[in-house]
């Protein structure tokens, strides 16, 4: 049966993905929050049929947590569901990622008219650089910014080393950062035609106060608050 929905779904998101790749090239003469509200109809699209034909639904907690301006969010990365859930779930968002995603057909297309922060990860302290630069621009214009430090979707119940760049942004910038939590690696495994029905927990944690950190403590301190709230998340796949 999983096997039949993954399928049935894969052919309803490529279909998705092309419909809002024409829509993404003509919000271009729109302006960035406008295009924002356009193009992630598709992401509103792809959860609800992530739903009803995978059976993959969402809780969020600690969306009181929240600040009332723009912040960057560090988050765990597991799969490509958050990629996508993240858009729509938190206020109009850049998001970075590698460079390489621009480049997808159809997808990379789309994804460049919501004007993300696209870094070359073999970059060194360059990407780092351009990850401040770009994200205080974002900020400036009322944009938050998600930034998964891991670097890479890591699978459940494994870490990988977080990165400093997100919390260099946070330190530079004044903004405050948001620790995100969450497992949908358990039912939208990385790389993995198959999915599983479920319900992802998102775990919204308190803002940290930037003033005075350094890049170095921050990090630590989101890395300490996801890792220990990963540990306390009910397991995501339904029993089959």
């Amino acid at each position: 049966m999983n096997l039949i929905r993954s399928l049935v779904f894969m052919v309803l998101q490529t279909a998705l993905t092309v419909f809002f790749s024409t829509i993404a090239l003509l919000s271009f003469p729109f302006s960035a929050h406008t295009r924002y509200r356009m193009i992630t109809g598709y992401n509103h699209s792809v959860i609800w049929l992530a739903r009803w034909v995978l059976g993959i639904r969402y809780v969020v907690k600690g969306a009181e947590n929240l600040p009332h301006r723009p912040a960057v969010i560090l988050a765990k990365h597991q799969s490509a569901w958050e990629t996508v859930a993240f858009l729509f779930l938190f206020p109009p968002l850049s998001p970075v990622i590698k460079q390489e995603l621009l480049n997808v057909p159809f997808f990379g297309w789309a994804f460049r008219m919501l004007s993300p922060i696209a870094i070359d990860r073999g970059a060194g302290r360059e990407a780092l650089k351009q990850i401040v630069a770009r994200g205080k621009e974002k900020i400036a214009q009322g944009f938050w910014v998600l930034v998964f430090p891991e670097g890479t979707r890591v699978a459940p119940g494994e870490k990988g080393r977080y990165g400093i760049g997100g919390g260099w942004l946070a330190a530079e910038s004044g903004a405050p950062i948001v620790p995100v939590a969450h497992n949908a690696g358990e039912v939208w495994p990385k790389n993995a035609f198959i999915k599983r029905p479920g319900t992802i927990t998102v775990s919204i944690g308190p803002a940290i106060e930037t003033a005075g950190k350094s890049a170095a403590e921050l990090t630590r301190t989101v890395e300490a608050w996801i890792e220990a709230e990963m540990a306390r998340l009910p397991p995501a796949a339904a029993r089959q």
